[in-house]
């Protein structure tokens, strides 16, 4: 097969089952896998010549250690230096030696027990950091131990890349090949860390100095294969010296823009490494030792687990937090399959070894999406401890009515907070960082530790006496949990939503929130207001059209629902909004908008949410029914009277 035909069928393939895994949200590597493992010899073999694909490959796996370089942050390693080299250190470590041990036992060679326990051991970093940051778990106990055992389990990589490849020399060679490749390692690493450095941010000065993005992209390709054929002549792997062209760059200025630049080089590279991995996957030998999958995968997951969580409790965790640990890093990864690709093992070991670990990879997700139930069924002072944080919460929003609860208190959520405690309002904040909330809280903050996605946790926080509720964080998902508990709960309740663009402005609004505020619309706003008023338009007319910009985007500033800010008595008469919630029996269910005649009180129907779906400006036609949430918006007086024609009869 041509070199086009090739690349448009793996193309082609690639696409079709990374949609279709996207599609049931698995993660995408296992749709490479899939592809490989179908178009490859051992099934429809439609690939006649798999050299060229594999050579293509081996640029993926340079890309990835180029990125996990990029990563590599001194300050991070040391900041986190009690997880990373206590807890990853030894979760590593001791994988080995019991996959070791466990070979020993069952006849297998230590070289190959040894390159086993280094394909186990580690887990996946792409798949359990997009979980841990879905699930705003980053900043939690188990979701900062899962990440330092990660990151050294990505260093760990560069000295395995080293030695595996010795392990399959004779015994005798055996130590002099592992020396003559350390000390190599060494001296190369030695060479370019010393003299690249300071090298490295002279070239890329001059070469930003172009000011070309074609330029800029070519000379990171450049620096990237260059370093690793310097290692490569060096007898040591491509990987290595990607790693360390990546390592080089992280330190200087210029690594944000060279990360994004390089990233779709990497995940297209990438894939191919997969699919060729997945063809390596021969169906008709699996067949004939599916029990022996089966015995690996659940070995690999209990033992892994039971390390995992044993060395997290003995260093200091919690019960609870250590079987989180453990069930989140107790799968196989992808840095298994790079170590696998370098090591010359048999064949039956190899097809056993790369499908428990693509199945365990298939089965992650799953585990993590169970993991905190199965927590909370085995440790009892789970529930002591969710009880005594509810509680927290509770008392700290007990002396509060008609207060705002804030989901997150980063910085919109803190700006936030003080603009209402300026205007009188009490306000209740739920976080999910710890350090965050102590220092807060210390501050006279009114903050708690709480799950904003929980319902237990908005209950404490007073959801049935507060005015409203404002997710103050760019996370659709959380947006969608406390969108799904108020609609659930009291639909009568206000959402205030924060999202990044209008991309999801839909969604949220149908999910029920009262409004969507996208940062872009706001930042191009204040951008335009400070143009037109550089450019010599007079201030009243610039702040006229923001107005009518704001007025036509967010209808629901043309009032206000009345609230503890309101107090001065000439506001009496300005207009506002109140939200009335239609239970049964009330006297507008069944009656057209046009049959209620409320344009004749002088207020008008600013929006209908009718189980989650929100009209502006509904249709005169448009009529109630059970449930319905009306906006009302005009002065007090005439907004009480159409109150009382909506609800009395």
């Amino acid at each position: 097969m041509s070199a086009l035909p090739l690349v448009l069928l793996l193309l082609g393939a690639s696409v079709l089952a990374v949609v279709v895994f996207r599609r049931f949200n698995l993660p995408p590597v296992l749709g490479y896998l899939a592809v490989g493992s179908i178009i490859g010899p051992h099934a429809l073999n439609l690939m006649s010549d798999l050299h060229n694909v594999e050579y293509l490959a081996e640029f993926g796996v340079v890309f990835l250690m180029f990125s996990i370089g990029l990563e590599f942050s001194l300050p991070k390693l040391y900041a986190m230096k009690r997880i990373v080299f206590g807890l990853g250190l030894l979760q590593v470590v001791v994988t080995l030696l019991v996959t070791l041990g466990l070979s020993l036992s069952l006849g297998i060679t230590w070289q190959i027990g040894i390159a086993l326990g280094a394909v186990f051991a580690m887990s996946s970093t792409a798949v359990l950091s997009k979980l841990l940051a879905e699930r705003m778990a980053l900043d939690t106990v188990h979701g900062r131990e899962v990440i330092g055992v990660l990151l050294f389990q990505d260093l760990a990589v560069v000295p395995l890349l080293v030695l595996l490849p010795s392990l399959t020399q004779p015994p005798e060679k055996l130590a002099a090949l592992m020396g003559v490749a350390l000390l190599k390692a060494v001296v190369v690493l030695a060479v370019i860390l010393v003299f690249g450095q300071r090298l490295m941010r002279k070239w890329f000065y001059l070469v930003a100095r172009a000011k070309s993005s074609e330029v800029f992209v070519l000379n990171v390709l450049l620096i990237t294969l260059g370093l690793a054929t310097v290692t490569e002549l060096a007898g040591l792997s491509l990987a290595l010296g990607a790693f360390v062209a990546g390592m080089l760059i992280s330190e200087t200025e210029y690594r944000l823009q060279v990360e994004e630049d390089i990233k779709p080089f990497r995940d297209v590279l990438m894939g191919l490494f997969f699919v060729t991995i997945g063809i390596k996957l021969d169906m008709h030998i699996l067949i004939g030792l599916w029990w022996q999958v089966l015995l690996l995968l659940a070995a690999l997951l209990l033992i892994k687990a039971l390390i995992v969580g044993f060395l997290s409790w003995r260093l200091g965790g919690t019960a609870g937090n250590a079987i989180r640990s453990a069930l989140w890093l107790c799968a196989g990864g992808e840095f298994g399959f790079v170590l696998l690709d370098v090591i010359n093992m048999p064949r039956s070991v190899t097809q056993v070894a790369l499908t428990a670990l693509v199945l365990s990879m298939l089965l992650a997700p799953f585990i993590v999406q169970y993991s905190e139930r199965l927590v909370m069924r085995f440790v009892a002072s789970e529930w002591l401890m969710r009880s005594m944080q509810l509680t927290q919460i509770a008392a700290q929003s007990m002396a509060s009515e008609k207060h705002a609860i804030l989901c997150g208190f980063g910085r919109n959520g803190q700006y936030l907070a003080r603009f209402l405690a300026q205007e009188g309002v009490q306000s209740i904040a739920l976080d999910l960082d710890p350090d965050r909330v102590r220092e807060a809280a210390a501050g006279g903050e009114s903050v708690v530790f709480g799950d904003a996605g929980r319902k237990e946790a908005l209950m404490a926080a007073g959801l049935m006496r507060a005015s409203v509720v404002i997710v103050t964080m760019s996370d659709t998902p959380l947006a969608e949990k406390v969108l799904h508990h108020v609609q659930s709960i009291r639909p009568d309740l206000p959402v205030v939503v924060r999202t990044v663009d209008e991309k999801d402005m839909a969604k949220l609004a149908k999910a029920g929130a009262a409004e969507v505020v996208p940062e872009m619309l706001e930042a191009s706003l204040m951008l335009a207001s400070h143009a037109l008023a550089l450019v010599g338009i007079p201030m009243n007319r610039v702040l006229k059209r923001i107005r009518q910009v704001r007025t036509q985007r967010y209808r629901l500033l043309r009032g206000f629902y009345r609230g503890l800010s309101d107090r001065d008595e000439d506001e009496d008469r300005q207009p506002r909004l109140h939200s009335i919630w239609l239970t049964p029996g009330a006297a507008g269910i069944g009656r057209k908008l046009s049959e209620l005649n409320l344009d004749q009180l002088g207020c008008e129907v600013s929006a209908i949410r009718r189980r989650g779906i929100r009209a502006l400006e509904p249709a005169p036609e448009t009529a109630l029914a059970e449930g319905d949430v009306v906006v009302l918006l005009g002065e007090p007086a005439a907004v009480a009277a159409a109150e009382d024609r909506l609800l009395k009869r």
